[in-house]
């Protein structure tokens, strides 16, 4: 029997049906028939969270995301993962106070981009993910990756598109466009490849606008619970 993966969600349930969708698809191509994961999501209320991140209230959301790995551990889960890479700014504390093991999305991300080759990648992702360390710092501390971010006016757009358009379920072509021309940029700033740093990116960027790779944070992350969940992977 498959272990139970455990899911924060909401932030934004758009990438959070994604999470689902991935999780249960590659369930029943590993185990064929019509197999799918065992698991459990505490869904949050994303307009609150949202307030919270622009206010900078960090310790009110570390409380709201201790909160909720608690629930699901109360539930069952044999493991955890947050469903977003902005709020992995307080995967340590989260990791803390439950006692089963946190599946850091940052983690299978930068493992794959080693296995690949490359040491220099282009950060997409919130204003918090590209600016803040949590995330970039991990990156390079445990993997050794040199990490790229936009410029000023990339990220506010890159932002921008995130908060506005994707968590709401809004996929333009003029973002994409955006997104396609800041990805260039980096890339001629040497990056060998580019993480869509951000779960909802994947609805909006596609291998065909980049011309370099693209590791997809969201399909990684979620992959590697089915991994887990399968017994393997730790």
């Amino acid at each position: 029997m498959t272990k139970i993966i455990g899911l924060i969600g909401g932030m934004s349930w758009e990438s959070s049906a994604q999470y689902y969708r991935i999780i249960n698809q590659e369930m029943r191509e590993r185990l064929g028939g019509v197999h799918s994961a065992r698991s459990l999501m505490f869904s949050v209320d994303f307009g609150e969270i949202e307030k919270l991140q622009h206010k900078g209230d960090w310790a009110t959301l570390t409380a709201e995301m201790i909160d909720a790995a608690q629930r699901l551990e109360r539930g069952g889960a044999d493991f955890l993962l947050i469903c977003t890479n902005t709020m992995h700014r307080m995967a340590d504390e989260v990791a803390e106070r439950i006692s089963i093991p946190l599946l850091h999305i940052a983690d299978p991300t930068a493992e794959e981009i080693k296995a690949a080759g490359y040491e220099r990648v282009g950060l997409l992702g919130t204003a918090f993910t590209m600016e803040q360390d949590f995330y970039k710092g991990r990156l390079t501390d445990k993997y050794g990756l040199n990490v790229l971010v936009p410029n000023d006016a990339d990220r506010a757009v890159v932002h921008d598109i995130i908060y506005r358009e994707l968590v709401a379920g809004q996929v333009l072509s003029t973002s994409r466009a955006a997104y396609r021309d800041i990805i260039a940029r980096l890339v001629e700033r040497g990056a060998q490849a580019i993480i869509l740093g951000c779960t909802e990116i994947m609805l909006l960027v596609q291998p065909e606008d980049s011309s370099v790779p693209l590791f997809d944070t969201t399909t990684l992350h979620a992959k590697a619970a089915v991994e887990r969940a399968l017994g393997n992977g730790g």
